[in-house]
């Protein structure tokens, strides 16, 4: 079987069992919501909708693999053969695929699982463990099963044209998605950006002035910790904001799983996973994680982004491609979605598997991420059942009562662990949004505005003076964007120094946004990305799941719209 055949059995079996699981969770929410009383038994008609849900996926799941054998015993087409550039992309290195390599190429997707951790784990989940004890668990897998296809719907536009997600956002009518995704992350650059800055000032906070007695205010630590990250970046380049963040994902794993096995949740509260409850003030909450769980859905478009900036798989030969007239030129302002199309039929077999194997490590990139977030989340959400319960778990000095679960479970040492850990994942989040969000905005104007896409680009290396001086050029409308997100985020926070309610109102504002970039990144991959390819072109249940996950997903923000919102201004 080809490496792409693999790829895709392996992906059916993964997507077949989160398949079952959301089916489950998608039972159980719809009991809760239009019952409006907590999921405590199984009914008739609760068991007639899993086994008929379960059915239909197994019959998706082998349809898929008679589907993939009749493809494997089809004769190839000579007239679809390449054309022979193979001395043309000789010199392409494959990439190591053994997990020492692996790790080394792993980039966008630690840096999107990165983005996520910090706010909604060390922050929102606390608050609802503290809060709620076990009642919200359900929320966790909703999550990452349902936002799973929004993510790597991207992962796999990028990997498939070469391209980022913005170009094909820039092909609909009259640009309206770019013009969407422009205000909403310049809304996003001030507010949202405010509710992760102030996570990681509110480590330093506890640090410096509650602990080693400091006269040194939230705010203040916000503003030092913007102007490091903003010095950073502009100094710096991608590979600085990847390795940073590999560096630091790992010492929050290591020091979180530490402190969870030494002291773990009962069996018994597992069952909360599949009991679905929203206790009366929980709607917030529950927004917050629909958001940032595993981060906001916005961030698939910096992923999108950093990936491109990687130059790997696709994104590295697509500019020859297009000299050799393999692929076509694409131009924002004719916008054609077939100019976003690359046939890999027209490849040498060198170079498609170059392609395919860089596919393969960023989806695997992806899915580390995600499941290692997953398990993140669920354990400081469980430990703060456990060690905070009952608690509100806000304030300045949250970052303490937090780190009471370490230092409680394992002993006083445990704190300086905890906050290297803290910082580091909160930190970490908020110097990758200074680098993601002022990328979007750049790539949104290259595609809106003629003298921006004539000064493209923001990789220092191909900057001329004309790029520099130029104010409306990509790389200043990246740096100015940046400043601007400085200035307004920790203005926000001079103004309202509240972390939880600062986190807990961002993560929310990201859950609102989420569903039109969710189905704007399933539409193109299925328009754009051509149904011959069977490396690229999402298979058949991917497709399903993925309609199916938009479906719930939107119910469920709305829903939370309703309640964190029209419900507080209409009195009800």
């Amino acid at each position: 079987m080809s490496g792409a055949g693999q790829n895709k059995n392996m992906d059916r079996k993964l997507l077949c069992g989160l398949g079952v699981i959301g089916v489950i969770a998608a039972d159980l929410v719809a009991r809760t919501v239009l019952t409006e009383n907590p999921a405590y038994s199984i009914g008739l008609l609760d068991g007639v909708f899993v086994i008929g849900g379960i059915a239909l996926i197994q019959r998706w799941y082998k349809k898929g693999k008679a589907e993939q054998h009749a493809m494997a015993s089809e004769p190839i087409d000579s007239r679809t053969s390449p054309v022979d550039h193979g001395e043309t992309f000789a010199d392409l290195e494959m990439p190591d695929l053994t997990l020492r390599g692996l790790f080394g190429h792993f980039g966008p997707g630690v840096i999107l699982m990165m983005t996520g951790i910090g706010t909604s784990h060390l922050v929102v989940a606390p608050h609802a463990g503290g809060q709620f004890a076990y009642a919200l668990l359900w929320c966790l897998p909703l999550a990452y099963i349902f936002k799973y296809y929004g993510f790597e719907m991207a992962f796999r536009f990028t990997n498939a044209t070469g391209k980022s997600m913005i170009e094909a956002y820039s092909t609909a009518w009259k640009k309206w998605p770019l013009w969407y995704v422009l205000i909403t992350t310049l809304i996003q650059c001030a507010l949202g950006q405010a509710g992760r800055l102030i996570a990681a000032a509110a480590v330093m906070y506890y640090v410096g002035t509650v602990s080693m007695g400091l006269p040194i205010s939230l705010t203040m630590y916000g503003l030092i910790l913007a102007v490091i990250s903003v010095t950073v970046i502009l100094r710096g380049r991608y590979k600085a904001v990847e390795l940073s963040a590999k560096i630091l994902a790992g010492i929050l794993v290591l020091s979180t799983v530490a402190v969870y096995v030494a002291q773990p949740a009962p069996l018994s509260a597992m069952g909360h996973f599949f009991l679905v409850e929203i206790p009366e003030g929980s709607w917030l909450i529950i927004a917050a994680f629909l958001g940032l769980l595993p981060t906001g859905i916005d961030v698939s478009l910096q992923a999108s982004e950093w990936g491109k900036a990687k130059k790997k798989g696709m994104s590295k030969i697509r500019d020859e491609m297009e000299s050799l007239g393999l692929a076509k030129r694409f131009d924002p302002f004719a916008p054609n979605r077939d100019d976003l199309a690359v046939d890999t039929s027209k490849l040498p077999e060198h170079a498609r598997q170059y392609c395919q194997r860089w596919f393969k490590i960023g989806i695997w990139d992806f899915r580390q991420g995600h499941v290692i977030s997953f398990i993140l989340a669920c354990i400081f959400l469980l430990l703060a059942a456990v060690w905070l319960y009952p608690s509100d778990v806000e304030g300045r000095a949250v970052m303490g009562e937090i780190a009471g679960i370490f230092t409680e479970s394992i002993g006083p040492a445990m704190m300086s662990v905890f906050m290297l850990g803290a910082f580091a994942a909160t930190f970490s989040t908020a110097f990758n949004y200074f680098d993601g969000w002022p990328r979007i905005v750049g790539a949104c104007c290259r595609n809106l505005f003629h003298g921006t896409a004539g000064l493209s680009g923001i990789d220092r290396e191909a900057l001329t003076d004309e790029h520099r001086k130029r104010w409306y050029s990509e790389f200043n409308i990246y740096r100015a964007t940046m400043l601007y997100s400085l200035v307004t985020s920790v203005a926000i926070i001079a103004g309202l120094e509240r972390p939880v309610f600062l986190v807990l109102t961002a993560s929310a504002l990201a859950a609102f946004v989420a569903p039109v970039i969710f189905y704007l990144n399933f539409r193109y991959c299925l328009l754009i990305i051509p149904r011959e390819d069977r490396a690229f072109y999402p298979s058949t249940f991917a497709r399903w799941f993925g309609w199916t996950s938009i479906v719930v997903f939107t119910a469920m923000t709305s829903i939370a719209i309703y309640w964190t919102i029209l419900v507080p201004i209409l009195g009800g």
